[in-house]
């Protein structure tokens, strides 16, 4: 197989030097312009008009005129400079840490109690970060993050996957929530074993704090699922409970919003060790903006202190 020979590619000073005479058609002007001494300038031109083969400009003893090369040439010379100014410039914007996108994704467990405090951290502390963000299920979320999709997670750990870097936020406790008059509603130091005889509703299958909370019941002896009753989202379960459908597990983060949004509501709290679950920031292992997502956790956990939670160190 014959390789034909390479052609000779025309430099970033040359097209920077023929866009400055396309514009000021004028040698010493269009030097000036572009900081170059007008020897230099010409030969740039020149240098040019031998790489593509073709004469650009026509040079008379008054003014420089375009040939018409020249005239078809000169605009797509000045997008390319354009365009090589968009990707420094983009590149520089990248270097500069909370800048450009971040797509964060968050299961809705979480959305709807921990992203006023993120959003309002965000905003104060990084204005120029243009933060995206994307509820979806935990499975969904693991895909987005894999394929690039996604940058960063807002879940519920551990998860056990491979190639995935947990940054830990926070720790909170699960309350037992109830209908007006139950026998544990607004009391505390329940004991797990409570969980064996309870009516229990659960969110759908796909939704991590379902699974944790089959967990805690098995940590109590409860043996098989609690309840065939199940809603898409907490707010439909509170509104189940309230209903007197039985008693659910909330995470402390939602109490407050839940089961003021439902009403006819009780709260109890468990005995320590209370269960719990394990808020975090999830990267890909070896991202590139791994130390920004680090210094972003280490925001988080000192904005969340004011919740209902207890911060874990890094």
């Amino acid at each position: 197989m014959t390789v034909g020979k390479r052609r000779r590619q025309p430099s970033l000073a040359q097209l920077r030097a023929f866009a400055a005479v396309a514009e000021h058609l004028h040698f010493r002007d269009a030097a000036a312009a572009i900081g170059m001494s007008q020897p230099a300038l010409s030969g740039a031109v020149s240098a040019l008009e031998e790489t593509l083969g073709v004469t650009l400009v026509e040079r008379t003893t008054r003014k420089v005129l375009l040939s018409p090369a020249g005239e078809r040439l000169a605009a797509r010379a000045k997008a390319v400079l354009e365009d090589v100014g968009a990707l420094i410039e983009e590149a520089e914007a990248l270097r500069a840490p909370f800048t450009g996108v971040l797509r964060l994704g968050v299961i809705p467990t979480v959305a709807p109690y921990l992203l006023p405090t993120v959003l309002r951290l965000v905003h104060d502390r990084y204005p120029d970060l243009d933060l995206q963000v994307h509820e979806e299920q935990t499975s969904r979320l693991l895909d987005g993050l894999a394929g690039g999709r996604l940058d960063l997670l807002l879940l519920a750990v551990p998860l056990g996957v491979p190639g995935v870097t947990e940054l830990p936020l926070f720790d909170e406790d699960f309350v037992l929530v109830t209908p007006l008059g139950h026998w544990l509603g607004g009391r505390e130091g329940i004991p797990r074993e409570a969980l064996r005889e309870l009516k229990l509703l659960l969110l759908d299958e796909g939704h991590c704090l379902r699974d944790q909370a089959l967990d805690i019941c098995r940590e109590a002896g409860r043996a098989g699922v609690p309840a065939t009753t199940t809603a898409a989202g907490l707010s439909t379960l509170v509104q189940l409970v309230a209903g007197g459908l039985g008693v659910t597990l909330l995470p402390r983060t939602a109490v407050d919003v839940e089961t003021t949004r439902a009403g006819r509501l009780l709260t109890g709290y468990f005995a320590d060790p209370a269960p719990t679950r394990r808020v975090a920031l999830v990267m890909r292992t070896g991202a590139a903006r791994s130390a920004e997502y680090e210094e972003l956790a280490a925001a988080l956990r000192e904005a969340m202190r004011a919740l209902p939670v207890r911060t874990v160190a890094a």
